[in-house]
């Protein structure tokens, strides 16, 4: 499920300084760069007119590249600084171009916009400005591409340091940036290229990818498949989505452990009416249980609270969300018990681990260090974390997910594929990407219940 490794900034440097020490040329390494960007360019543009904005450092030199070659390809090609070039490699690539080069606050628009003014590294924003004509010849611009990272985005947070336009299409170079994946800045392209440069480059940290499941053994029955035990509470709908999602993920058996009985749902779904608190811990002890789900529509009071200390006593593999994430962030993160799936969303992260610093990505891997845990941490862009210092992330998920419910199937998705496969990692990817694919598969404007419907072949896709 490894979908290509992301490099902050300096890990970026270092890979490339690595390939320097075994003899790459730096110039050569920027003219294979330029080369492969160019070629995407123009593939989408072919011979239409451009603009190539290019600035001081090596990713105007990049630009300087671009531009050469697109001319030498028959492309009217019009080049605008941002100042003088101040590397070596640099300068040799606007050497190289020897064409005219504009000023970019004066450069008229053009059909193409190629924007290498910054890459990764820029730690603050445009001047208001140069940020506000970039935006004016985005705009203009039929077809845009941003080189590496657009420029104004902190390539390691995804945070916005000064006005971005919106690119058609960012080219990253060599390696996923976190800000290619990690709201606000995701949302500056409609379309990610990863262009190889020819460096090696490997990183614990990749973008989450289509998973490759398998169909159950021929001799398999419903118990070595797994079975997952859905703990309920206050709100029944929200556990039975769960529940039923759970049933639909691959999971053999799936059992409702809750307050009340539904005479709605798949009867294959096994609901017990469990009201007294105490009766979890017995329901629980059953030995072929391989996964508790609890959270979705456990309630927050005392009686939610007795049927989570239930099932985390239970000994059997845990997945937490919703309620049981804020209960347990009454009592800090040193209650969650290792080894669980957490599936929070912002508000609850913040009151399990505090104000974590860093990107998304960080704060996802301090959380499932300082716990022993996966963390789902849920949101436009998903980062999954585990202890050990792996992470994917997932972005690009369709903007209906933010609708009630649909929390509660990727929990119950998330128990399902634990129960499968017994690893929470795996688990939490392979369920995030179903996910994402069955609201792909629902289009717009449905509910969470839709999602149900189109998960078997969400997975028969990727059998």
């Amino acid at each position: 499920m490894n979908g290509g490794p992301i490099l902050t900034a300096a890990e970026m440097r270092a890979a490339e300084q690595a390939a320097f020490d075994a003899g790459v040329d730096d110039y050569a390494l920027m003219e294979t760069a330029g080369a492969a960007a160019a070629e995407i360019i123009w593939r989408a543009g072919h011979k239409r007119d451009a603009l190539i904005l290019c600035g001081p450092g090596n990713n105007g030199g990049d630009g300087y590249v671009i531009a050469r070659i697109l001319r030498d390809r028959g492309v009217p090609v019009r080049v605008a600084a941002l100042g003088a070039s101040r590397t070596l490699s640099g300068q040799r690539a606007r050497a190289a171009w020897g064409g005219p080069i504009e000023d970019m606050m004066r450069a008229a628009p053009a059909t193409q916009l190629v924007d290498a003014l910054f890459g990764t590294g820029l730690t603050r924003g445009l001047d208001d400005a140069v940020a506000a004509r970039l935006c004016v010849l985005a705009g203009a611009a039929a077809i845009s591409h941003a080189v590496d990272v657009p420029s104004g985005v902190d390539s390691d947070s995804g945070a916005m340091l000064s006005a971005v336009p919106r690119f058609g299409t960012c080219i990253a170079l060599g390696a996923y940036k976190p800000a290619h994946l990690l709201q606000p800045a995701a949302g500056r392209s409609g379309r990610l290229v990863l262009a190889d440069i020819g460096i090696a480059v490997s990183s614990a940290v990749h973008r989450l990818c289509a998973p490759i499941l398998s169909t159950p053994a021929a001799d398999a029955h419903k118990y070595t498949r797994g079975l997952v035990a859905v703990v309920g509470g206050a709100m029944p709908g929200a556990s039975l989505l769960a529940s039923i999602a759970a049933a639909h993920s691959g999971a053999g058996s799936v059992r409702r452990f809750a307050i009340d009985r539904p005479i709605v749902g798949p009867h294959a779904v096994v609901n017990r009416r469990i009201e007294a608190p105490e009766g979890i811990g017995e329901a629980l002890a059953d030995e072929r249980i391989d996964v508790v789900l609890v959270g979705p529509g456990l309630g927050r009071d005392a009686d939610g609270r007795a049927r989570l200390a239930a099932a985390m006593d239970a000994g059997h593999a845990l997945v937490l969300d919703a309620d049981a994430l804020t209960l347990l962030g009454e009592e800090g993160a040193r209650a969650i018990p290792a080894g669980a799936i957490l599936t929070p969303h912002e508000g609850e992260f913040q009151r399990l681990f505090g104000d974590l610093p860093g990107s998304k990505i960080d704060r996802a891997l301090a959380a499932a260090r300082r716990s022993g845990a996966v963390m789902v941490y849920k949101g436009a862009d998903s980062v999954i974390a585990a202890p050990d210092g792996r992470a994917a992330v997932a972005s690009g998920a369709s903007p209906w997910l933010s609708t009630a419910g649909t929390g509660d199937v990727l929990a119950g998705l998330c128990a399902g594929r634990l129960a499968v496969t017994g690893d929470p990692f795996r688990a939490a990817c392979e369920a995030v990407w179903l996910h994402g694919e069955a609201a792909r598969r629902a289009g717009p404007a449905f509910v969470a219940d839709d999602l149900l419907g189109v998960l078997p072949a969400a997975i028969a896709a990727r059998l």
